[in-house]
């Protein structure tokens, strides 16, 4: 097991800059809560090396050394390196899971943007989708229908970020929609981004951007019942829960440029009932196998590092409804608190 005082350094990083992956342990099973903490705290340390160093491209091949430091066994003398490096030994989580979001990470260091929705997926994909990929092997879920949902809902939520924050981002520079798409508005993107203002038309646009994560929130919706009973009602509420973001975006006009959509505590709490009811009946159905292109070489990458890790888990005390209230809320201001660091190092 990973060292009980690196676990402890890694949940008081992750508590200092938010509560949300230290109150993971209030609902997920201990034999998941700390390494996901682990992977987590070696995630947030990746974000801000790249958000809030000074420089970006230098910090992303930083983190690909420490990265081939924790898959050749000799991590640097860091709490959460090693406690990472336990984990993914562990898991047998594939190498190029975490590759992914690092690619990702050097993409937001260069600024890339993106022409079509397939060019935006694949970044989706790497910065959200790798990450739901390794949570499902945390829970050990290898089944490739099931880490393909995992990377669906991944994509959802990035879609959903994407579309929130479009305001926020034009200002600090960045432009995540699909350049094709405000073409076929009518916006030239250059023009639009000197002076981000919302009109129906840039409206048009982060609607479409919704739908497309609504079908990415619908199509996960099936591999939550073939988690461990104990991990549904925290993945089921984070599914419901920001998809409303979107859900509300669209019922205040799609205006993301000169407002912020959030979502009411007593909504969110009217949709983690939903989620406890719908856990404690979810079943493992059949799941369809349909994988999204971006996210494939995710799941061969999975496909090709079979484990011996054990489908079953220790049993754990159950968790008080208050209990996972308090987690899935915990885990938005956690999303939140990284798209402000984010946009903070965009604008120093």
């Amino acid at each position: 097991m990973t060292d009980v005082s690196d676990i402890a350094v890694c949940k008081t990083l992750l508590r200092g800059g938010s509560r949300t992956f230290f109150a993971a342990s209030l609902i997920l099973p201990r034999a998941v809560s700390d390494p996901a903490i682990a992977l987590y705290a070696f995630c947030r340390l990746a974000d801000d090396a790249v958000d809030l160093g000074g420089s970006r491209s230098n910090a992303v091949d930083g983190l690909r050394d420490r990265l081939a430091r924790a898959y050749a066994g000799q991590p640097l003398a860091l709490p959460a390196d090693r406690a990472f490096a336990e984990v993914v030994a562990r898991f047998a989580i594939p190498r190029k899971l975490p590759e992914a979001l690092l690619e990702g990470l050097a993409w937001d260091a260069e600024g890339r943007r993106y022409e079509t929705l397939d060019d935006l997926l694949d970044y989706a994909a790497r910065v959200a989708g790798a990450v739901g990929a390794m949570m499902a092997l945390l829970m050990r879920r290898r089944d490739p229908a099931v880490v393909a949902r995992a990377c669906d809902l991944g994509i959802a939520m990035q879609l959903t970020n994407i579309a929130r924050d479009v305001g926020e981002d034009a200002r600090a520079g960045r432009l995540y929609l699909p350049l094709q798409w405000l073409r076929e508005a009518a916006i030239d993107p250059a023009t639009w981004l000197a002076d981000p203002r919302y009109d129906m038309r840039i409206g048009s646009v982060i609607g479409r951007l919704l739908a497309v994560a609504d079908t990415f929130y619908q199509r996960s919706i099936a591999g939550v019942g073939a988690l461990p009973a104990s991990c549904r009602p925290g993945i089921h509420a984070a599914r419901l829960i920001y998809a409303e973001i979107g859900h509300e975006l669209a019922r205040a006009g799609l205006d993301s440029v000169s407002r912020r959509t959030v979502v009411s505590g007593s909504r969110k709490l009217r949709l983690l009932a939903d989620a406890v009811a719908q856990a404690s009946f979810a079943e493992h159905g059949l799941i369809s196998d349909d994988v999204d292109p971006a996210a494939r070489f995710l799941l061969d990458a999975v496909a090709a590092s079979p484990s011996t890790v054990a489908l079953s888990m220790p049993r754990s005390p159950r968790k008080s409804v208050r209990d996972r209230a308090v987690w899935v809320l915990d885990l938005f201001e956690r999303l939140e608190h990284r798209d402000q660091l984010r946009r903070a190092g965009d604008l120093s």
